[in-house]
């Protein structure tokens, strides 16, 4: 996650650390010095997420189409410079960094209440100095960049270290991120996302060497110093007393810089003073007030060591190579059959979080979009704990005497203040004959194990008695279909009009093109619909995890928000379905959508029924919530249910198969 100031310090005291550079060139010198070897970049995707997104709307839910677009050119620029890019993600919350992530989590909690208080206010989206990304940018932009056909990689420890790892093993030209870390491990070039100019592809390299320069330091001496600034294994809470040492007896001390910068120089100096020897470390441990932990600083330079390296700091016999430390006996799962195979699919992007449950049985989300002031709608965390509880149940299994191992489970949402995880009972869904095993849903083959796929999924979200209706469907529409049914029984004060303006964004977003949803404008920004998009979206991921626990019954690329979801198409039909428009402009005027509109929402309400849940008529009017009186339903929408369900779009491929024969062990 870095060290704070870093980036910052170099730009402003070292500039002769910061050197412009051409990819292109770069990649060109490669080429020469390396003819069997093409220029390859590795990106650290976590720092770039925000970077990529720049599509003018981020609060409603996400431009999802105008995303894909955006990474699509992105790569082709590369491509178009013969440079290939290889793309990692956090694929792990690491335990010692879970009280740096708590930190941020419960920081962003307050940024979102500041977006939500300015919509309420000036019912618009907020500047860019305010921005987050929308709700689960970085799953979705992992599957994204697969389905550009690029090599994408999630991580099983924090990422920045294989990013660096892998720079160095595969003399990578460079790294591409926005990471300070980056600026400490020996490893090959680093350059900034943040500076890149795509159209020229010049961006800003960051040298480690002239920083050392600068500094009076060597390349050696770049782990300690980054620990003894504060960073993920380090707290600064440990170090101001040390800080305030250095600051006395450093030359450096200039009354225009800032403290950290002053800090900067005063522990670069201090350093520079200290013979590189590990009874100069084991000093510096002493001297600290490392509490219980005395092997504080040993961890944290050692956190820096790639594989093969060495530092002066540490004997070589007390250096224990960094590499995935979880062990197959240690892990929740113990069938190393799908251990294996849950770990390969992971590592390739293939699956979502279920190795996460099957390895370490614990499980994160981080913030999303939601109005801590709506009472009236549970967090997202709330609202699909239900379904993840019988996805836990499908992965687990019972243990020892029929009981399940309980998931932590790390989510943020109001009112949970992160303090430790919740432990979460798996729940087993209500199937005839109970659940498959696991080795049936993701080994065996034949037309009876894709239904047991399918069923098992559908019995995740309550809908286990509706498969023939939702088998008639195309794959994305049912996928839709599954999760707007769960969200209408799970939160009752969802309404008729919310209804409609889900079903008509699936049935509208067919056949727009990113260029036709960038150009959609809003008059005005709804708060509660910028919270159900993002409810939504989180819900999508949800699909994902399911669908990699019953052994893919759908294509993972059926499940993404480009196939059925756009923030903006989606607040302009909310604000219209809550106003009380007609059917012909909910749907834009097109009349061939009528009968597939009512079918989708016949079916929902159908669903709901079942399940002793009624959707009612609330218009919210012009945004402003109107109290918690039912209304008369809008006659304009109403329409006689039909006793018998005609899919909209109908589904090509009979069977129960949502997704394409694949290759054996290759389900995504």
């Amino acid at each position: 996650m870095g060290i704070k100031g870093l980036q910052g310090f170099v730009a402003r005291v070292c500039p002769d650390a910061c050197k412009t550079v051409d990819l292109r060139e770069v990649a060109e010198k490669h080429r020469i010095d390396h003819p069997d070897f093409p220029p390859v970049i590795v990106v650290d995707a976590m720092s770039c997420v925000r970077y990529w997104y720049t599509p003018e709307s981020w609060v409603c839910g996400g431009q999802w189409r105008e995303y894909l677009a955006i990474l699509e050119d992105f790569i082709k620029a590369f491509m178009a410079a013969g440079i290939k890019l290889v793309f990692y993600f956090d694929g792990v919350v690491e335990e010692k960094k879970r009280d740096e992530w708590i930190k941020r989590r419960l920081q962003n909690n307050k940024e979102i209440a500041r977006i939500f208080q300015f919509i309420k206010t000036h019912r618009k989206q907020p500047g860019r100095e305010m921005f987050a990304v929308p709700s689960a940018l970085p799953t979705f932009t992992r599957f994204a960049l697969k389905s550009l056909g690029q090599k994408t990689v999630c991580t099983l420890q924090e990422a920045d270290f294989e990013v660096a790892a892998y720079g160095l093993q595969h003399n990578c030209i460079g790294i591409l991120g926005q990471d300070s870390d980056y600026l400490i491990y020996n490893t090959c070039p680093y350059f900034s996302i943040e500076k890149l100019s795509l159209d020229r592809l010049v961006t800003v390299m960051y040298s480690r060497e002239d920083l050392c320069r600068a500094l009076g330091l060597s390349l050696t001496h770049l782990p300690l110093f980054a620990c003894l600034l504060g960073n993920d294994v380090v707290p600064e809470s440990l170090l101001e007393g040390f800080w305030r040492k250095c600051l006395v007896t450093s030359p450096h001390k200039n009354n225009s810089y800032n403290r950290r910068t002053n800090i900067l120089l005063a522990v670069a100096n201090y350093i520079s003073k200290v013979p590189c020897s590990y009874s100069s470390l084991k000093h510096l441990e002493e001297m600290l007030p490392l509490g219980s932990d005395k092997t504080l600083l040993h961890r944290g330079v050692e956190s820096y060591l790639l594989p093969g390296q060495q530092s002066p700091w540490i004997p070589p016999n007390l250096t224990s190579c960094q590499t995935f430390s979880l062990q197959q006996q240690t892990a929740v799962c113990q069938d190393k059959e799908i251990f294996q195979l849950a770990k390969e699919q992971h590592i390739q992007s293939e699956n979502y979080t279920i190795f996460n449950i099957l390895s370490k049985g614990e499980i994160e989300c981080s913030n999303s979009l939601e109005d801590e002031c709506d009472a009236e709608i549970p967090g997202q965390a709330l609202i699909y704990r239900p379904a993840r509880q019988h996805i836990y149940s499908v992965l687990l299994e019972s243990g020892k005497g029929g009981a399940y191992p309980l998931v932590k489970e790390w989510f943020v949402y109001f009112g949970n203040p992160l303090q430790q995880p919740e432990l979460i009972q798996p729940v087993q869904p209500s199937m005839p004959g109970g659940t498959p095993n696991l080795k049936t849903l993701w080994f065996a083959k034949g037309p009876d194990v894709e239904k047991q796929r399918c069923s098992t999924f559908l019995a995740c979200f309550h809908l286990q008695d509706r498969m023939e209706e939702l088998q008639a469907l195309e794959a994305p529409v049912a996928a839709f279909c599954c999760l707007l049914a769960y969200l209408m029984m799970q939160v009752s004060s969802l309404s008729l009009e919310d209804l409609n303006a889900f079903v008509a964004v699936i049935l509208c977003l067919k056949g727009k093109s990113a260029a036709q949803l960038a150009s959609l404008q809003l008059a005005q920004v709804d708060s509660r619909g910028v919270h159900l998009g993002a409810v939504f979206v989180r819900g999508l991921t949800t699909l994902l995890m399911a669908n990699s626990a019953c052994g893919f019954p759908f294509r993972m690329d059926d499940l993404m928000p480009w196939e059925v979801f756009d923030g903006k198409l989606f607040q302009e039909k909310y604000q219209q379905s809550h106003q009380g428009c007609s059917l012909e402009e909910l749907l834009e005027g097109n009349e061939s959508l009528y009968t597939p509109f009512q079918n989708l929402k016949s079916f929902i309400c159908k669903a709901c029924a079942a399940k002793k849940r009624t959707i009612q008529s609330r218009p919210r009017g012009n945004g402003f919530i109107t109290g918690t009186q039912q209304r008369e339903f809008n006659p304009r929408f109403q329409q006689t249910h039909r006793s018998s369900f005609v899919p909209p779009y109908h589904n090509r491929m009979r069977g129960f198969l949502w997704r394409n024969p694949q290759p054996q062990g290759k389900k995504y």
